[in-house]
């Protein structure tokens, strides 16, 4: 008899949460003279992990260093290192994932990247770029999953200018255009109030031909709304509202485009009104709030409103209190 239905079962009562089964199941194997792999062990060990069961663990992963049969895999270090930072066990997460990185496979980046996710966990930057170097060096080529998981484990630790580096190097590799690898940096300078360099990159984006995400220009516009710094809120906003594609996902921020409709109105010129709302036009049904818009600032500016009028109705956008008070002023001041 082989462990492959043992490990199917105890992978089914890991599925549906009934962790306490697992070693009821491992134990049952050994009873029955068939040898645990690395996965029927490690299945136990995670049993144990998740119900914070850490001495319990630590015998399963010594149990397993000592079976003539078998080498433990970098993959059931990994694990025991996890369960470890999650217990506030630094060192000996530490000394798990010493372990597991020996046993890597060189030939591919999958170990070193969750290796380097861990060591972010434990905020370990020299250890990040250590392996990140070691993957570079030994792995046949990074390709941009790679990129990817060190930017993340960089940036959530705080290490911008390092993710700035690993960038850089993944601008000059062969690897094809991903928005998601460069959206990791843009969306840390938004994070930390870098909106001016945030919007850089996402114009050198733009000239070199690439595309990006709607909702990161979206984000961007969002945070030039918070500093008050309007017209770069609004210019943000119509690349976002530029990029929209149906059914994709992204779909403008209500409070934000609320807010510069509100600001359009009572300080926009007549150009941020027209263009802003003609952008809005080929994303969101026109509403109230950008016919008001429009008539606001062409009033502001002295100019005849009854072609907006003409559109509104075409529109099927019907005129309320705040629109009467609107025309009122019109014919006050006419």
């Amino acid at each position: 008899s082989t462990s492959l239905p043992y490990n199917d079962i105890m992978c089914l009562y890991t599925n549906i949460g009934e962790y306490e089964k697992v070693p009821e199941v491992l134990a049952e194997m050994k009873e029955n003279q068939v040898l645990p792999d690395n996965y029927s062990y490690r299945l136990c060990m995670n049993s144990y992990g998740v119900r914070s069961d850490i001495g319990s663990m630590k015998k399963i992963l010594t149990e397993m260093e000592t079976q003539p049969h078998m080498a433990v895999d970098w993959n059931s270090y990994a694990v025991a290192a996890n369960f470890y930072i999650k217990s506030g066990l630094t060192d000996k997460a530490v000394e798990a994932l010493k372990k597991a990185e020996v046993r890597v496979d060189k030939q591919d980046g999958t170990g070193y990247n969750h290796l380097i996710s861990l060591y972010a966990k434990l905020a370990k930057r020299d250890d990040i770029l250590r392996l990140w170097e070691l993957e570079k060096s030994t792995c046949k080529r990074c390709i941009n999953r790679d990129y990817i998981n060190v930017l993340v484990s960089l940036v959530s630790i705080g290490e911008v200018e390092e993710a700035e580096k690993v960038l850089k190097g993944w601008e000059s590799s062969d690897n094809c255009y991903d928005f998601r690898v460069p959206n990791i940096v843009i969306v840390a300078y938004l994070e930390k109030g870098l909106l001016e360099k945030a919007e850089t990159m996402l114009e050198e984006i733009f000239k070199k031909g690439k595309t990006a995400s709607p909702n990161t220009w979206g984000l961007l516009a969002g945070s030039y709304l918070e500093k008050g710094e309007m017209k770069k809120a609004i210019n943000g906003m119509k690349a976002a509202l530029s990029l929209y594609v149906e059914n994709k996902g992204w779909k403008p921020n209500n409070q934000v485009i609320t807010r510069l409709l509100s600001w359009i109105c009572d300080e926009g010129t007549l150009e941020d009104a027209e263009s802003f709302v003609g952008s809005l036009r080929n994303v969101i049904p026109v509403n109230k709030q950008m016919s008001d818009a429009l008539l606001k600032a062409n009033i502001r500016h002295g100019k005849n409103v009854n072609g907006i009028l003409e559109k509104m109705k075409a529109d099927k956008v019907n005129e309320d209190e705040e629109t009467e008070k609107i025309l009122f002023m019109i014919s006050k001041n006419a």
